[in-house]
């Protein structure tokens, strides 16, 4: 790890930045277990970080040796915040480097807006705070909380849901909002489950299970079943949406290249007053039969010059699965490129 052996900069472009730490216990989570989150500031930035009792001297060129100096004060402001540091925060740091200023606990959609320019972006959840850790997922944040109909459009492990999902239970804790309406198709990936047991319920929970995961990870188990049970929160295959008008809401439809043309009409127009929709896709990825077009590319046609609909795209570098994720989805478009 450290300096590049293959293409070691001049000797006068390395210089060395020294950074103070008061609190020596906080230094010693900055540092990390065995200061595995020096190494991998080191490994991303290509730099030297050597320990020196309370302060941290940071060896490379002038670019990176200020991006990494950036990175350890902000992730020290983050503990003495009382937040710990896990992997991806250090990895979402080195991506994005500013953020938007954090929401305010009661603030409208629009007043966040406003409160986004120049700092972090976090959005509050009952369980965590989460942040977005790319220039793709702040701007499709900050398109969550702007316009009431948004899609994102991407890869698997880009974020796309999971970020909606965090928004809607924002706006949900906060009152903007009545209740989350979250949607899939209930299309089998590539395979028959055959006959499944039980009730409707049971029937269609494998289907919706990822979605349960992404609001079980933002607020107390027993607390999505209260809310379940009272309907504030629905989770409900696409066919459920028909003939309904979904209003003072916020409703994510998941998985949508595998809704048909007919289905997407019939959800996009089920918006009612005072909801807000967010449609996630990834194009690489539908089910549907030979011969069924794609309702998320057909939308994608026809709605992308309407005001006040935004559409985020997401790449292989939006990846925030593991490393090994990017690289499987890059390996795939480069073989479709190919033809």
């Amino acid at each position: 790890m450290g300096l590049d052996a293959l293409n070691p900069p001049k000797p006068e472009d390395i210089h060395e930045t020294l950074l103070e730490f008061p609190d020596n216990r906080l230094l010693i989570d900055l540092c990390g277990e065995f200061d595995r989150n020096l190494a991998q500031i080191e490994h991303q930035l290509n730099v030297h970080i050597l320990r020196r009792g309370n302060q941290l001297a940071v060896v490379g060129d002038g670019a990176a040796r200020g991006q990494a100096a950036a990175v350890l004060q902000s992730l020290y402001q983050r503990l003495e915040c009382g937040k710990q540091i896990e992997a991806g925060d250090i990895d979402g740091e080195i991506r994005m480097g500013m953020y938007f200023d954090a929401p305010g606990e009661a603030a409208s959609p629009e007043a966040q807006l406003e409160m986004f320019k120049g700092g972090r972006v976090e959005i509050k959840t009952r369980r965590k705070t989460v942040e977005p850790r790319t220039e793709a997922q702040k701007t499709y944040v900050k398109n969550l909380f702007k316009n009431e109909l948004a899609f994102g459009i991407g890869p698997a492990g880009t974020g796309k849901t999971y970020l909606a999902v965090a928004v809607g239970i924002n706006l949900f804790i906060q009152g903007h909002v009545d209740r989350i309406i979250l949607s899939r198709p209930a299309v089998e990936a590539g395979e028959k489950l055959g006959y499944l047991p039980g009730d409707m319920k049971d029937k269609v929970d494998p289907y919706m299970q990822p979605l349960y995961d992404a609001l079980n990870d933002f607020m107390p188990g027993k607390q999505v079943e209260k809310l379940i049970a009272e309907k504030r929160i629905e989770i409900a295959p696409l066919a459920f949406m028909r003939g309904r008008t979904l209003s003072n809401a916020f409703v994510v439809l998941d998985e949508a290249q595998n809704a048909t043309t007919m289905q997407m009409k019939m959800f996009l127009t089920r918006l009612g007053e005072g909801s807000r929709m967010v449609i996630t896709g990834d194009r690489s990825q539908i089910d549907l039969p030979r011969g069924v077009q794609s309702g998320l590319r057909e939308a994608e046609s026809l709605l992308k010059d309407i005001d006040k609909i935004s559409f985020n795209y997401f790449t292989s570098k939006d990846v925030v699965r593991h490393p090994l994720v990017a690289k499987i989805i890059e390996a795939y478009e480069a073989k479709e490129a190919q033809g």
